[in-house]
C-alpha cells in the first residue's frame, strides 16, 4: 500500500491523480493525509516499556501493561500491544515444536531402554533443530551415533521436511557404516512413508521415543547443546550460505579434534573408528549385562523385536522426490557390517 500511494502522489502529466488512484486501487483522500507524530506524552510510555523489556525480556504486552499500571500509568493493553509491535518487541519464549506428528502415520516402539547400545553403530539418533539467521530460520537435520558422539550424518535446510532428512541419511551412509537401530522422536518427517520406507530398505531397526520424553534422545538433544553454545550463539549468520559454511566447519572439528567429556576425554571419531574404547556414554548397560558372557552380549545388543510384518509390503514403495536407490547389504561374518556408498539420486523410488 506504501508503494502504491507513492505511485499515486508521483508526477504524471499523461495521467491525473485521480486515475491513478482508480487504477491503484487507492483510496485518494489517505493521498492528501500527513501521518502525525507521536506526542511527548506517548514518547515516554514507549520509553517506560523498553525500560520494563530490558529488565523483563520474557514479559508480554498483557505483563508490561500491568506493570505499567503499577506504576500509575492509565493504559489498556492494546495500546501497548501496538507500541510494543512498533518498537519490535516481542516477549522471549519458546516459539517452535519441531516434534508435530501426522496421526494417520505408524509409530513404532522404543527399543533403546530393552536393547541398549553396546558398540558403535548399534544405534544412531536423529533430530531436528532450528537455528536464527538474520532473515529468519534455517533447519539443521543430524545423525549422532549413540556411544561414539560421533555425527555421522547432517544436513542444512530452509523448509522442514523430510528430504532434509533422507539427504542427512546419504551423508552417514557415505561413511560406510550402517547402524542396526535408528531412533527418532515422532515428528511428522520421521513418521512419513519416504522414511520409513528408506529404512526398511537399508534393513534398519525403527525406534521411536514415547510422546513428549525429549531424555528418551537424550545424546542428539545433547549435541544440539554443544553446537549452540559453542558455535551458533557466539555468531550472527548473514545468510544461508555462511551458515552452512561455519556448521560444516564446527562439526568437522567436533567429530575428529574435540574430546568429549562423555567418552572419557577421547575424540569422537576415535570411538567411532574403533581406534579407541569407550567405557561410558548415554544408555550406558547395568553393569550385569557388561559382565555377561558374549553371546549375552551378542543377542541384548542386536536381538531386536521382529516387526518386519509392520514395513510396508508395496515394492513400488511410497512416491517422493528424496526416494533413493536399494542398497546391496554386505555380510562380514560377525564384524561390524559396512555398505557401499549410495547415491541417493533423490528421483522417484523404482
Amino acid at each position: 500500500m506504501k508503494v502504491r500511494k507513492q505511485l499515486v502522489n508521483a508526477d504524471n502529466k499523461k495521467i491525473s491523480k485521480r486515475a491513478r488512484a482508480r487504477l491503484l486501487d487507492v483510496n485518494l483522500s489517505s493521498c492528501y493525509v500527513t501521518p502525525k507524530g507521536e506526542n511527548a506524552d506517548t514518547v515516554t510510555l514507549m520509553n517506560e516499556i523498553r525500560d520494563i523489556y530490558a529488565t523483563y525480556p520474557f514479559f508480554g504486552y498483557r505483563r508490561i501493561t500491568l506493570e505499567l499500571k503499577d506504576r500509575d500509568y492509565m493504559i489498556n493493553r492494546k495500546k501497548v500491544q501496538r507500541l510494543m509491535q512498533l518498537m519490535g518487541l516481542q516477549a522471549v519464549y519458546p516459539k517452535m515444536n519441531l516434534s508435530k506428528r501426522n496421526h494417520q502415520h505408524k509409530v513404532y516402539p522404543y527399543l533403546l531402554k530393552t536393547f541398549p547400545p553396546l558398540k558403535p553403530h548399534d544405534v544412531w539418533c536423529v533430530d531436528i533443530t532450528y537455528i536464527k539467521i538474520a532473515g529468519g530460520f534455517i533447519y539443521l537435520t543430524a545423525l549422532v551415533d549413540v556411544v561414539s558422539r560421533h555425527a555421522m550424518g547432517w544436513h542444512v535446510s530452509t523448509s522442514l521436511d523430510t528430504e532434509s532428512c533422507l539427504r542427512a541419511l546419504e551423508m552417514a551412509l557415505a561413511t560406510g557404516y550402517k547402524p542396526k537401530i535408528i531412533n527418532s522422536d515422532q515428528g511428522c518427517q520421521f513418521t512419513s512413508n519416504e522414511w520409513i520406507y528408506q529404512l526398511t530398505l537399508l534393513g534398519v531397526k525403527i525406534s521411536m521415543d514415547g510422546k513428549g520424553r525429549a531424555l528418551d534422545n537424550i545424546p542428539i538433544e545433547r549435541f544440539w547443546r554443544t553446537v549452540k553454545y559453542e558455535e551458533v550463539y557466539l555468531r550472527t549468520y548473514e545468510n544461508v550460505k555462511e551458515a552452512k559454511e561455519h556448521l560444516n566447519k564446527y562439526i568437522n572439528w567436533y567429530n575428529k579434534s574435540r574430546r568429549h567429556s562423555g567418552i572419557n576425554n577421547h575424540r569422537p571419531y576415535e570411538i567411532m573408528a574403533g581406534e579407541k574404547q569407550a567405557t561410558k556414554w548415554a544408555f550406558m548397560p547395568k553393569l550385569e549385562v557388561l559382565e555377561s558372557t558374549e553371546e549375552s552380549k551378542k543377542s541384548k545388543a542386536c536381538g531386536f523385536v521382529d516387526k518386519s510384518l509392520t514395513y510396508p509390503q508395496d515394492p513400488q514403495g511410497p512416491t517422493t522426490t528424496a526416494s533413493s536407490n536399494l542398497l546391496k547389504k554386505e555380510k562380514v561374518g560377525n564384524k561390524q557390517q559396512k555398505v557401499k556408498p549410495v547415491d541417493l539420486s533423490f528421483k522417484k523410488a523404482a
